[in-house]
């Protein structure tokens, strides 16, 4: 079916573009800021299905829907971009509520667990330029004489979806432990908590001010 040479040569792609830090890298570090260790990784956990959606999508069409139609593009960066900014605001309203005395369970304190993934799975799968790169680049690692081209593509969907969850993970612990040493006071904790807020923020009108990339 997808042979090894086509796998590797999608992972090299791949990596190329995950190790560049994009949206999904700032939103983790954001929530990595504002909540802390183990809602940073819940994040990631989301941000993976997210993206393992968008890969389905565009394996059975959607992704070509995306990249051909401007107001489906804008509309699904919008949503995006809105639910972004939402988030970040929620964050950054709350800062005040951190004090060091509640660091050994930040996550449940603050998030949901199931709350926490349905966050990212959200944004992981409104993430357009996810889509386009999706449905750019998967096409040209498939083999048509195979047939299977869904189930192909959902194939190799997962390469660059492990490799973003690695990364992300490692920008995640990386974000958390920098919080974990600003936590030695409570108003540091909280210019922290605002800080990873505002990352969000800023995240959210990127996102929604970048255009299609004709």
């Amino acid at each position: 079916m997808v042979s090894t040479e086509s796998i590797l040569a999608f992972a090299a792609m791949s990596l190329l573009v995950i190790v560049i830090p994009g949206p999904s890298v700032l939103f983790v570090v954001g929530r990595a800021l504002a909540y802390g260790r183990r809602t940073a990784l819940e994040t990631v956990l989301g941000n993976v299905v997210g993206c393992y959606l968008a890969v389905i999508a565009v394996a059975w069409g959607l992704g070509a829907l995306v990249e051909s139609s401007a107001a489906v593009f804008t509309g699904v960066k919008l949503a995006g971009a809105a639910y972004l900014v939402h988030l970040g605001v929620q964050a950054f309203r709350h800062r005040g509520d951190m004090r060091v005395t509640d660091m050994a369970a930040p996550a449940r304190a603050q998030r949901g667990d199931l709350r926490t993934i349905l966050d990212g799975i959200f944004v992981g799968v409104t993430n357009p330029k996810g889509i386009v790169f999706f449905a750019a680049v998967l096409p040209q690692f498939v083999n048509h004489s195979a047939g299977h081209l869904p189930l192909q593509m959902m194939v190799l969907g997962l390469v660059p979806v492990t490799i973003g969850m690695i990364t992300d993970t490692l920008w995640g612990l990386g974000a958390s432990a920098a919080r974990s040493w600003f936590a030695r006071s409570d108003r540091r904790l909280s210019m922290v908590g605002g800080a990873g807020g505002l990352a969000m923020i800023g995240l959210g009108v990127t996102v929604a001010a970048t255009g299609r990339a004709d």
